[in-house]
């Protein structure tokens, strides 16, 4: 399950599935410029719990933060990009912006 901050939407997410997918499997709008292609930071959200529960991030996810964000977002690892971060367990994340569609 992903649990999405401040609205407290809660969806379910089949295994390896990324959070803007689910989400959007769940009819609900993930802010985004790239649509999904990791190549923009719009759809990054904050992992406030069950970091571990999400597959570690890959060389793509961490170059386009680092080269969007600058490379001390990095350090903490809990800024993910919603359209690679792939759930594998139970997380919750705050996004602002995301709404029912």
């Amino acid at each position: 399950m992903v649990r999405v901050l401040p609205d407290n939407f809660e969806i379910e997410a089949e295994d390896g599935e990324t959070i803007m997918d689910a989400a959007h499997d769940h009819d609900l709008y993930w802010p985004t410029t790239c649509g999904g292609k990791g190549i923009c930071t719009t759809c990054a959200c904050t992992v406030e719990d069950g970091i571990d529960n999400l597959e570690p991030m890959g060389r793509g996810e961490r170059n386009t933060l680092a080269e969007e964000r600058g490379p001390a977002v990095l350090a903490s690892g809990k800024l993910r990009l919603a359209c690679q971060a792939r759930v594998r367990g139970d997380v919750t994340v705050t996004k602002r912006g995301v709404l029912r569609a």
